[in-house]
């Protein structure tokens, strides 16, 4: 366990070593939120296995803007509201709620995955159904940019309006969803994600010995 509201640049190292996976939960406000990106950030350019989960992958994407589409102010209006890059906004059935106790998007919500991604390989379906509790989102007027730039819009809602898994090319195993696996997924049936997740931990393990016996 990480506490990520004390993780910092210079201890990154000795963080995560002989780490060979990295999992960022959901959850809500802004504390721990800047080292959460730098643990995103270290999954990434460390080819790490890497699994986002609702405000996980949501930082995940904040951390792919600020160093890779290269706007350092990029952020969730949830966590600064005068960001100049809300890569992250709120949903738009949600800009008149005052009244936040149970309205979130909550509950069972259909995902059309992406052809070729490795969310469809892992489902082994086009259309899965994932369960819900957020309130923000993906900003649509960032999707091409970041797919430009070499993240993969894995999953949309069916009116490919909503993003609800990003991957990252070239990376053995960078998954993000806006749903909660955790609440389909059983000690005797895992959830494809978790499934997934756990076997490119432990390919990234065997690569690692492999390599230390070669030195």
């Amino acid at each position: 366990w990480v506490d990520s509201e004390f993780l910092k640049p210079e201890a990154l190292d000795d963080t995560f070593a002989g780490v060979d996976g990295i999992i960022i939960p959901g959850g809500f406000g802004s504390r721990g939120t800047e080292g959460m990106i730098l643990a995103a950030n270290y999954a990434r350019e460390n080819k790490i296995p890497f699994l986002g989960i609702c405000l996980g992958m949501q930082m995940a994407i904040v951390e792919f803007a600020r160093h890779v589409l290269g706007y350092e102010d990029a952020n969730s209006i949830e966590l600064d509201p005068s960001t100049k890059h809300p890569v992250i906004a709120l949903m738009p059935d949600q800009e008149s709620v005052e009244d936040l106790g149970g309205t979130l998007r909550l509950g069972s919500y259909p995902c059309v995955l992406a052809d070729s991604s490795k969310a469809l390989e892992l489902f082994g379906k086009k259309e899965i159904q994932e369960r819900h509790r957020h309130r923000y989102e993906v900003n649509n007027a960032y999707r091409e940019e970041l797919a430009t730039k070499g993240m993969t819009i894995a999953g949309t809602s069916p009116d490919g309006h909503i993003v609800e898994m990003i991957e990252i090319k070239d990376h053995p195993f960078y998954e993000g969803t806006q749903g909660h696996p955790e609440f389909k997924s059983r000690p005797n049936h895992a959830h494809p994600l978790f499934r997934g997740f756990v076997k490119a931990a432990d390919d990234y393990a065997k690569l690692k010995k492999s390599r230390q016996a070669k030195n």
